[in-house]
């Protein structure tokens, strides 16, 4: 899935005014965590979530870790909190 930047600066923009619908505390991952995250990505698309993992290594390699996972894009990642992107099919797109 490849965006262009006007639509990762359009993605950017309607991400500023969500809130996190899926936090990965400091013990790490649980498969209800990817339950959660999938269900939000099919049903809003645009989603972000919230890592409290030690250390930044760690936090980029569970963001990109789930991304691949979800097939999801990363759109953006600010400290701990980073906004995924996949497109359902069966639903309006965002863009």
């Amino acid at each position: 899935m490849e965006l262009n930047t006007k639509q990762i600066k359009q993605l950017k923009s309607l991400g500023h005014q969500l809130s996190p619908l899926v936090t990965v505390g400091q013990h790490g991952m649980k498969e209800s965590i990817n339950t959660e995250l999938d269900i939000a990505l099919d049903f809003h698309q645009l989603v972000k979530i919230k890592v409290g993992l030690g250390d930044r290594e760690q936090r980029d390699e569970l963001i990109n870790t789930l991304a691949q996972h979800h097939k999801a894009m990363l759109v953006q990642r600010v400290g701990n909190i980073a906004l995924l992107y996949r497109k359902n099919a069966k639903k309006p797109s965002v863009l």
